[in-house]
């Protein structure tokens, strides 16, 4: 039975309605069952979403983004409405990831960069030295009025279903900036962290400044969570993240504090960080594949809900394999005191979205309670 079958064969009461059709509803996302999930409240089913559901691995993606760069689609509110609003017509997920890119607030305050498709963000001119860190500059609400367009125009159509804002951590954009694109080892990233603290801390302590006031914007137009990608993180060892790192992450969590919105923070490789990631001001903590969920409930002391943490390549593993999987994943998640399910990182680019739909189905009928 395919998953649209299987879909088709509920009463039509039970199915998430067709955004694309339908209006705006009164449920508030605060009483769904994502949010409840991530204060650690009872939920009707584990709620679910994944990285990167908003993006390549779908074909209408890939229609509505022909001749546009990735820069300009994120900076044009009809674009990032519709293509956040896409996984949620499509897969019923529980909730809609705000379409962007990390680097956006930095192109918004001026720094020359470029999203090269099939390698990703590329600095024009790396920071390495004081005269570098010139080129930032704190980032206010009126550099990106698009965002919180975007914002209130995805929170009329999304109803119910709650909108997650993200910005990238002070880390990750520092890795960037200062490599000045990817990179597999980091090298000119630790040694300006070693060889120039006061530099380092500068540098981070106005990223903090930029990825706090990029969360904020949104939360402010009404996005019901924030996430903090650290994608990066996992290169550091404890002792380098807790004195560099981590106060940095603390700060743009901060930025939303006061906002009441549940706050998820997720790093990739991040096994050891764990506690450290959540002390730094996170309900939610993100759980990446490498770690199951059992240790990792372990290792933050039952304090914090989790999300996560399916290997993103088990979603082209024949059914049977992938179904134990997810069950696995739920039942694990119940030991949390909250638990969001999701991929252990972003969805690959060959993704067959028909899993993807069959997954969410599948976590919503395994969780029921």
């Amino acid at each position: 039975m395919t998953a649209d079958s299987r879909a088709a064969d509920r009463p039509a009461d039970s199915r998430r309605p067709d955004l694309s059709s339908a209006g705006p509803t009164t449920a508030d996302p605060k009483d769904s069952a994502l949010v409840r999930a991530a204060r650690g409240q009872s939920v009707p089913h584990a709620p679910v979403w994944f990285m990167r559901q908003a993006g390549r691995s779908l074909p209408e993606y890939r229609e509505v983004r022909q001749g546009v760069g990735m820069l300009e689609s994120c900076r044009r509110p009809d674009l990032v409405t519709e293509i956040t609003l896409q996984p949620v017509r499509r897969h019923g997920v529980d909730a809609a990831i705000f379409f962007s890119d990390i680097v956006v607030p930095l192109s918004a305050i001026g720094v020359d960069l470029d999203i090269v498709a099939g390698v990703g963000p590329v600095i024009a001119r790396p920071i390495r030295t004081r005269a570098d860190l010139a080129q930032l500059r704190d980032l206010t609400p009126e550099d990106i009025p698009d965002i919180a367009e975007s914002v209130r125009l995805l929170t009329a159509e999304l109803g119910g279903t709650p909108l997650i804002g993200f910005a990238g951590a002070p880390f990750t954009l520092a890795s960037y900036l200062v490599e000045g694109g990817p990179s597999k080892n980091h090298e000119h990233t630790k040694a300006l962290m070693h060889g120039d603290p006061q530099l380092w801390h500068d540098l981070c302590a106005q990223l903090a400044q930029i990825s706090g006031t990029f969360l904020r914007v949104q939360a402010q137009a009404g996005a019901s969570v924030v996430q903090l990608f650290d994608s990066w993180a996992g290169v550091l060892s404890k002792a380098d993240y807790t004195a560099s790192v981590m106060p940095h992450s603390a700060k743009a969590l901060a930025a939303v504090r006061d906002l009441d919105v549940p706050r998820i923070h997720f790093g990739v490789g991040t096994g050891e960080l764990l506690p450290l990631m959540g002390e730094a001001g996170a309900d939610v903590v993100g759980v990446d594949y490498r770690v199951s969920l059992t240790d990792a409930i372990e290792r933050l002391g039952g304090r914090y809900a989790v999300q996560g943490n399916l290997d993103p390549a088990l979603l082209f593993a024949p059914w049977e394999p992938l179904e134990r999987r997810v069950r696995t994943i739920v039942e694990e998640g119940w030991a949390a005191p909250g638990h969001i399910v999701n991929l252990g990182h972003g969805v690959l680019p060959d993704t067959d979205p028909d899993v993807l739909t069959r997954v969410v189905e599948f976590v919503h009928e395994v969780s029921a309670r």
